[in-house]
């Protein structure tokens, strides 16, 4: 009886991933040409984004800077022995 169930359940399986292997190669909707043009266009726009975008090892060096941690990041600022916390 156990073993007529645990078939049951595998073909029960087996079924939903064929559907869910079907689905997925058919690509999903079909796309209105309005959708087209709108994906073309933030596909554009993603392109123009990451050719400006200056990444870290381009940045210039800061010249006089503080060392050690941002102080903004961790909200305590020390200097000369003067503390100030915001």
């Amino acid at each position: 009886m156990s073993d007529e169930t645990g078939s049951d359940e595998a073909a029960k399986a087996d079924a939903v991933l064929a559907k869910l292997r079907l689905s997925s190669e058919q690509g999903g909707k079909t796309l209105t040409p309005a959708a087209r043009r709108a994906l073309a266009e933030v596909e554009e726009r993603r392109r123009q984004r990451s050719a400006e975008t200056v990444h870290a090892c381009n940045r210039p060096k800061e010249v006089a800077g503080r060392a050690g941690p941002e102080p903004i990041r961790y909200g305590d600022w020390e200097k000369n022995g003067i503390i100030s916390d915001f």
